[in-house]
């Protein structure tokens, strides 16, 4: 492990800042103008930029002066619920004539994607045009199907495409080649929101809603749905992805969210006055993402397109207690999988672990596997792929789903896309992002598979890539330690991936200490610092929480601790204090 400690590369100076600390920050983030933290609407990347827009808008013109019917197949995560709820309500919102309905896939039933069986499974609606949204860039076989049924097809997506694309009417997708849209890290819900802005303002050029005497839809409403799913889906937050966010944030503060995000923030406990990106990616989003785990994401679509406050908490109750169950079903299968490599004598210490773990096992759940690849990833600082059966109640499928998550160092879905060229056969499909991929292969294979993706890697690999590498903006001052900096920085920008919430490490004496649920430990510590004549200083005491550690591993009360940490807000009853939240022991 090793601590880095970020240098300033932006310019920005502390005036209309408010804070020299908020400036340093900032600094070390590259900003150099506080341009670069406006988050105007008006400063979003043009629609017009995207490669697709025009003929899927075209489409749809024509779909409004012909009343056809509209199919949304999304996907079975929250971006993809959020991506879907965002289609069907602007389409409300613009007035559509013809009918709209949504379909997810079952993740147990047909897998991901536009497949044949869900084109199929889709005719029960006669739908003239079916729209994906987050997904759908690797559906050839599904595009082909549609047509044979006379369906065309708009494909929504952001994930990285193969060598070939789908034969579909439109494919709208930044990561497309061909593609000068300026950011490549929109969600999927970004996607479909740029394509129904687009859709407005063609039919506002045509002179639609004067014509139909309806009043002038907008669609900035639907940006609570926008953040949720942006944040949710850990896509990088560059200045485009921040004003999305920010926006939906402000809308949530404001009280003006959608009755399903209102329920989910209430059945988390967390303040929606108050919102900010970390409620969405750790309250929010794990609550909606356990319907599509554990059962059927319709289920959190449906409460996000709930327009009644008493039934979007009823579906929000059943979506917590999914998630109770999901987390219930996660620390079983952790601890088997622990079992299992300390079977293999895995050795942090010595290096004696495999470039790549791979782990199968038939009885887990294939809805939790991509959690669980992330918390052995996390541990292990290793790219991780855990396997499930793909059809438990088929034992004649022989078939295994995998999901990966990789680090920072290794470009998983490029690693796929390098073991399927060298080794033609054994994935049967893939795809995913940098950082998280998904695939399927035959469990014969499964040995084939973890031999190819280790030499890969191992070819790829030097002496810094497994290197665990943690992040500070630096020693804080006594006089840092205060509220009114937590508070600041807190509400100053949507952190998130690719955009980091500040971090500081500083040196504490453990004043007290105390165990919670067996697994978090909560603190009162000291700070202190020498100055420049050597001088001992100790600063007053402040709270910190460490969470989901190993409790018998950390040093006793009295003892000195390095700690890397976060300056937050701790809200309890209505009041408000300091505390840290530490987030490694150095």
């Amino acid at each position: 492990m090793k601590l880095v400690q970020r240098e300033s590369s932006g310019k920005i100076s502390g005036e209309g800042l408010g804070s020299d600390l908020l400036t340093r920050v900032l600094s070390k983030r590259g900003i150099d103008s506080e341009s670069e933290l406006s988050i105007e609407l008006k400063q979003l990347h043009p629609i017009s930029s995207l490669l697709g827009i025009d003929p899927a808008v075209k489409i749809l013109v024509d779909a409004f002066e012909q009343k056809q019917n509209i199919l949304i197949v999304g996907d079975f995560d929250a971006d993809g619920a959020t991506a879907t709820a965002v289609a069907v309500k602007a389409f409300k919102i613009l007035g559509y004539p013809g009918q709209v309905d949504y379909l997810v896939p079952n993740r147990f039933e047909y897998g991901y994607g536009l497949t044949p069986e869900i084109v199929k499974d889709a005719q029960r609606f006669s739908p003239d045009i079916i729209i994906t949204v987050d997904n759908g860039i690797s559906s050839i076989e599904g595009v082909a199907e549609a047509k044979k049924y006379g369906n065309k097809v708009i494909i929504t997506d952001h994930h990285l495409p193969g060598k070939k694309t789908p034969d579909a009417e439109a494919i709208i997708n930044p990561n497309q080649k061909g593609d000068d849209f300026p950011s490549k890290n929109l969600a999927g819900v970004g996607v479909i929101f740029y394509m129904m802005l687009a859709l407005k303002k063609a039919l506002t050029e045509q002179g639609y809603f004067i014509k139909n005497d309806h009043l002038k839809p907008d669609l900035i409403n639907l940006l609570d749905l926008v953040a949720l799913g942006t944040v949710a889906d850990v896509v990088p937050l560059d200045q485009n992805n921040r004003i999305l966010v920010e926006q939906g944030l402000r809308r949530m503060r404001g009280g003006v969210a959608c009755e399903g995000i209102q329920a989910l923030f209430r059945i988390a406990k967390r303040n929606i006055r108050s919102a900010v990106s970390s409620d969405l990616g750790f309250a929010c989003g794990p609550r909606l993402n356990a319907a599509g785990r554990l059962d059927d994401m319709s289920l959190g679509i449906e409460c996000l397109l709930s327009e009644d406050a008493n039934h979007a908490m009823e579906i929000a109750e059943v979506l917590d207690d999914l998630n109770v169950e999901r987390r219930a079903i996660e620390d079983g299968m952790k601890a088997e999988a622990l079992a299992a490599l300390e079977e293999l004598d895995l050795d942090e210490l010595t290096g004696n672990i495999p470039p790549v773990i791979c782990l199968y096992n038939p009885s887990w759940h294939q809805g939790v596997i991509g959690i669980l690849a992330a918390r052995i990833r996390e541990k292990y600082h290793r790219p991780t792929v855990i396997f499930a059966p793909a059809d438990e109640h088929d034992p004649d499928n022989s078939d295994i789903k995998g999901s990966a998550r990789s680090i920072p160092t290794i470009h998983i879905r490029d690693t796929f896309d390098e073991v399927a060229s060298g080794n033609p056969g054994l994935l049967d499909k893939f795809g995913g992002h940098a950082m998280a991929a998904g695939l399927t292969l035959d469990e014969s294979k499964l040995e084939g598979f973890k031999k190819a993706i280790c030499d890969v890697v191992a070819r790829q690999a030097d002496d810094e890539t497994f290197e665990e590498i943690h992040y500070s903006d630096g020693e804080l001052e006594a006089d840092d330690f205060q509220l009114k900096h937590a508070d600041q920085l807190r509400f100053a920008v949507p952190w998130g991936q690719h955009f980091p919430a500040p971090a500081f490490d500083n040196k504490f004496i453990i004043v007290n200490k105390r165990i919670l649920k067996e697994k978090h430990l909560k603190m009162v510590l000291k700070p202190i610092s020498f100055d420049s004549d050597g001088v001992f200083n100790q600063g007053r005491t402040v709270d910190a929480i460490a969470f989901n550690i190993d409790v018998n591993s950390w040093p006793t009360e009295g003892d000195e601790v390095h700690l890397l940490y976060r300056l937050e807000v701790n809200e309890f009853r209505e009041t408000c204090s300091l505390q840290l939240m530490v987030e490694k022991l150095l």
